[in-house]
């Protein structure tokens, strides 16, 4: 707990059977309540080792249901056991557990209702390994992203994000894609409902076992998050309406 909040780290895994134990021994328990890991439909043993590590929660999808798909399932398990924070981390260790609790701390105290560990404030990007095309290519769509959806972050690309409970009752996630490009479509939900975004620097490690999309997969996902920005910025203007931007009932 923190503050009264019950705190709970979702880990939607793929194929994490050789990074997860690392990623769950770094978890501080000192303020983490509970773990959920979504396993989407794993070619290896990664449900079978979470249970044995301890996780408490383990939900294994009988089908591949994507990217955003899993972390669908993630939050909706996270809120139907009472958390207030919901911190989404890769269990593929390319991110360190050791910032839940700063990221807690913006969050807990009221400062930020979403948290971003960004690779790019600082030099943790290039210095941890990131490939030089997916740098010029996350710098490149950030800039233009910022632009059409008037903000200002350093990048929008992180697979290391914290919410409070309060953003899940003022977006609906259910109408984002399944694929990689949910991650952009819920931050445009968020920016679009005006809701406040921190970032806290975060370094970042790529090796052989860190999940990673392949060239193909980036073109796509670089263009869906196009995609998203457009349809953003239109819809500021009231030119277009989307389902996205549609108010919970």
């Amino acid at each position: 707990m923190f503050n009264g909040k019950k705190i709970i780290v979702v880990l939607p895994a793929y194929n994490a059977e050789k990074t997860l134990e690392k990623t769950y021994r770094e978890i501080p328990f000192e303020i983490v309540d509970d773990v959920v890991l979504v396993d989407d439909a794993s070619k290896d043993d990664t449900a079978a080792l979470a249970k044995k590590i301890g996780i408490n929660h383990v939900i294994k999808h009988d089908n591949n249901k994507g990217y955003g798909g899993n972390q669908k399932t993630c939050y909706s398990k996270a809120l139907d056991l009472g958390a207030d924070i919901i911190i989404m981390l890769h269990p593929d260790y390319q991110y360190t557990p050791k910032l839940i609790i700063p990221i807690v701390g913006i969050i807990g105290n009221g400062l930020y209702e979403v948290v971003l560990a960004s690779r790019i404030l600082g030099k943790g990007a290039r210095k941890g390994g990131m490939p030089l095309y997916k740098y010029i290519a996350n710098r490149i769509l950030t800039l233009v992203q910022n632009i059409l959806v008037g903000q200002k972050l350093s990048e929008y690309h992180t697979g290391y994000r914290a919410f409070s409970k309060e953003v899940f009752e003022k977006i609906d996630i259910t109408q984002n894609s399944d694929d990689f490009v949910f991650d952009n479509e819920m931050l445009s939900q968020i920016i679009f409902a005006d809701i406040e975004i921190g970032e806290v620097t975060c370094p970042t490690k790529y090796f052989k076992e860190a999940s990673s999309i392949n060239f193909k997969r980036s073109v796509i996902y670089g263009l869906g998050v196009l995609r998203v920005s457009i349809v953003h910025f239109f819809a500021k203007l009231g030119v277009v309406n989307s389902k996205l931007y549609k108010k919970k009932n």
